[in-house]
């Protein structure tokens, strides 16, 4: 005890003071300028989207093509399928780069940069990476100048017909400069922790670390590694846990076993983090770096007894596909964002997040530890053969295996992420040669990372079955195809199944289409869907199919919705069609406000809360006396629904039924100006609760409802202000079009505003847009200085203002 007591103080007194003498670490996010010309520079800060503020156009990256995946046989023109924005060519960043006096190593870490990023630091290339979405890191020390700044460069360029949605354009995940005083440092991507063993009273945890040394220190003939490690280990309330020091084995590495008494495991209901301090300290006692992470306690398995398990525990994933821009941010990552994504997420009931289809950022990765959302890591959209007329088969052969060793790198120690997946509806799953490269990755997956398993999302399944493709899968994963889950599983030797891709239902928030039919790839003159949640695509189907067969079937292990949130690009059902731009899937639209889906899949996915939601909105000048169904979403059993008083009939969900096993709907309501009242009953036919949807009266104000009032000073926060145009009772008003201006005074500024129609082709980044059924987003950004930020919205054309005060810390 008194050894550990001592080892504790010498660690405390290493610590203090000497941080800042070994490792240097910063986030280069201010002092860039960014040119698509290399002439013509202006300041910008970094994550940086270069694309973002337009303008829409359709000659951008127009493509005249025929998409298998649809089942289109003859090239036509698909005018928004990237996101009808100017990410194409070539683009430019630089700034100067300063090393603190002292350091001998410096490296660069980029989250990703889009794309075939080559960078230059004083003239001289240091390094390149062709891959976009991946994080890799570029030795700068052999560049830098004796003294003074030194000039980094970073060059980009984008090819068309290289992507099926908007990827963007430019440094938009973050760079940190890495530096060290020693010679000797820990590997930035050479920590791994992975839980071995898991109970309620004890877990037992290996450490494994790499440090890079000069070559004469593994020399045979050289006596002794001058080095050992140092770990100390704190719960997430800062509280010691243990101190282990251990030597370097033969090749300078490190190994450790830990033991932590009364575990907390790591779930997305109890997300709880592990601190661990790595500390490198020589021979002479002087510390030679030093870095700090945080990791989870959990175990993941998959088998035919027990499904999917999360720390030994059976559960079925309730998942979304998420694309990586941020809508009216556009592909820039921002923290405030993605917890903004991955909160709404779990509020409806979500606990999995797909990457789909590429590397996810570090950051996202770091919201879904902390947060509590497991996920699907996702790498590349195409192998070795080719989709988009410049996809990644480009890259292939030289590149796959060093793209997956970045991304496990990066990426094994967030114990939100669950399994890997190696790509999606990749063309060659059902050839031979295909299975063959599916095999290499999964090796590959194993040798870095034998913790977690690997899938690729297969949309066809007969193919994939024929040439071994799918049996090859530590999880065998379908794209939509739930109608050949039943007569294919036999063939699956794994026992389970998971659907890694499902619905692809198609809507629009507050826009409805009578009558309320099923459809499929149906196309109306406004370029919109019915937000009646019966469209979809012919490859695709409704929710209530997917969770038939996750209810009913024992064997299948959970499904990753097709999406989340809109996206820019892919605007199906209107690829065809000018001016959509952005897509319909989303249970979310792409301001980030909630379709009736979202009510929807809350209803069945989250146990915790009761959900009643009405729809559609009770506004219908001109409909008087036609039938106008409405439909009640909730986890409640039945339901009866009134019209200004008058019952229509009281019903319960019915399980042979298609639309009525998870939904209550009336169908035969005749529209009458008023209110409509639906009075949910329990299990045991108790009145548990009721909702209400009056008639909107004239426009009265603009209502202004921020998710967050106070943000933080660092630049960066973001407030997410939803404007609606209301009634004198504060009913939407679900069909204004008013067009909004907006200024942002005081300790902030305007950032972007969106409204979710993915045909309007108003800029994101100009303060005026038009309302999308009576509501818009408008996102202000702090500044560094604490205090007030004023957010005034202003209606010309009815003489309305609004007024919103935001606070700084």
């Amino acid at each position: 005890m008194k050894r550990l007591l001592l080892l504790v103080m010498t660690v405390m007194g290493l610590c203090a003071g000497s941080w800042a003498a070994a490792r240097h670490q910063e986030v280069l996010t201010d002092g860039w300028q960014f040119s698509r010309d290399s002439v013509h520079w202006a300041d910008v800060t970094v994550p940086h989207d270069w694309a973002i503020s337009g303008p829409f156009d359709k000659k951008w990256d127009l493509q005249v093509v025929a998409i298998e995946q649809n089942g289109e046989k003859t090239a036509t023109e698909h005018s928004g399928r990237s996101g009808a924005l100017p990410w194409i060519g070539r683009g430019y960043y630089r700034r100067a780069l300063t090393v603190p006096e002292g350091m001998r190593q410096a490296e660069l870490v980029f989250d990703g940069a889009m794309a075939d990023a080559h960078v230059y630091v004083n003239g001289h290339l240091a390094g390149r990476w062709a891959y976009g979405y991946n994080a890799f890191r570029v030795d700068v020390t052999p560049y830098l100048r004796a003294a003074g700044d030194n000039e980094l460069v970073v060059a980009l360029n984008n090819l068309e017909e290289s992507s099926r949605w908007y990827p963007g354009g430019g440094l938009y995940r973050p760079v940190t400069l890495v530096a060290t005083e020693s010679a000797c440092k820990l590997d930035e991507w050479g920590l791994f922790v992975n839980t071995i063993s898991l109970n309620e009273n004890e877990a037992f945890i290996n450490v494994h670390h790499k440090v890079q040394v000069p070559l004469e220190y593994l020399n045979p003939e050289f006596d002794g590694i001058p080095y050992h490690l140092l770990i100390t280990l704190r719960d997430q309330d800062d509280a010691l846990m243990g101190v282990y020091r251990t030597s370097p084995d033969g090749t300078g590495a490190f190994h450790c076993r830990l033991t932590i008494k009364n575990p907390k495991p790591w779930t997305p209901e109890t997300p709880h983090l592990y601190h661990i301090r790595t500390e490198l300290v020589g021979a002479d006692g002087r510390l030679l770096d030093v870095q700090q992470h945080r990791f989870g306690v959990r175990t993941v398995s998959v088998s035919r007894e027990h499904g999917f398990q999360l720390n030994g525990v059976t559960r079925k994933i309730k998942g979304v596909c998420l694309h990586h821009d941020l809508g009216p941010l556009g592909a820039a990552v921002n923290r405030t964002a993605l917890a903004r994504q991955i909160m709404m997420m779990k509020s409806m009931g979500a606990d999995a997040i797909r990457t789909s289809h590429n590397m996810p950022s570090t950051w996202q990765m770091e919201l879904c530890d902390s947060l509590g959302m497991m996920v699907m890591a996702e790498s590349f959209d195409a192998w070795a053969e080719h989709k988009g007329r410049n996809d990644y088969n480009r890259l292939w052969d030289e590149w796959w295996s060093q793209d997956v060793m970045n991304l496990i790198l990066n990426h094994r120690n967030h114990p939100s992420i669950v399994m890997w997946s190696m790509g999606n509806e990749i063309p060659e799953q059902w050839k031979p040669e295909g299975a063959e490269r599916y095999k290499q990755l999964i090796e590959l997956c194993h040798e870095l990372d034998p913790t977690r398993p690997v899938t690729c999302g297969i949309d066809n399944p007969d193919g994939a079955l024929a040439c071994g493709f799918a049996q090859v899968a530590d999880v065998p994963s379908y794209n939509y195809r739930v109608h050949r889950y039943e007569d294919t599983f036999s063939k699956l030797p794994q026992g389970f199944l998971l659907g890694s891709e499902t619905a692809s239902t198609v809507s629009t928030r507050g826009h409805y289409v009578f009558p309320d039919t099923c459809a499929t790839n149906k196309a109306w003159p406004d370029l919109q869907c019915s937000g009646y949640d019966t469209e979809y695509c012919w490859w695709s189907n409704l929710p209530d199919d997917d969770w038939r067969v996750q209810d009913d079937l024992p064997w299948t292990i959970g499904e990753f919705v097709w999406t989340g949130y809109d996206y820019l690009g892919e605007p199906t059902p209107y690829d065809n069609y000018w001016p959509s731009r952005s897509s319909y899937f989303g249970i979310v639209d792409l301001a980030g406000l909630p379709k009736d889906r979202y009510w929807l899949y809350r209803s069945h996915w989250n146990k915790k809360e009761h959900t009643i939601h009405l729809l559609p909105h009770w506004t219908w000048p001109g409909r008087e006396g036609q039938v106008t169904p409405v439909y009640c979403y909730t986890d409640y059993p039945s339901a009866e629904l009134f019209v200004n008083g008058k019952s229509q009939g009281r019903i319960s969900k019915d399980a042979t039924s298609r639309l009525d096993r998870y939904r209550l709907r009336w169908r035969d309501v005749e529209y009458e100006p008023g209110e409509i009242k639906v009075v949910v009953y329990d299990e045991n036919d108790q009145v548990a609760g009721e909702r209400i949807v009056r008639t909107a009266g004239k426009p009265k104000e603009l209502a202004l409802q921020a998710e967050r009032g106070t943000l933080r000073a660092d630049g960066e926060d973001l407030a997410f202000v939803t404007v609606s145009l209301v009634d004198e009772r504060g009913t939407l008003c679900p069909d204004a079009d008013d067009e909004l201006t907006f200024d942002v005074a005081g300790k902030g500024v305007f950032r972007a505003v969106c409204n979710g129609d993915a045909t309007s082709l108003e800029p994101f980044t100009q303060p005026r847009m038009r309302l999308f059924h009576g509501q818009l987003v408008v996102i202000v950004q702090a500044g560094k200085e604490r205090g007030e930020i004023a957010l005034t919205v202003r209606d010309k054309s009815r003489r309305m203002k609004a007024l919103m005060r935001l606070r700084v810390e």
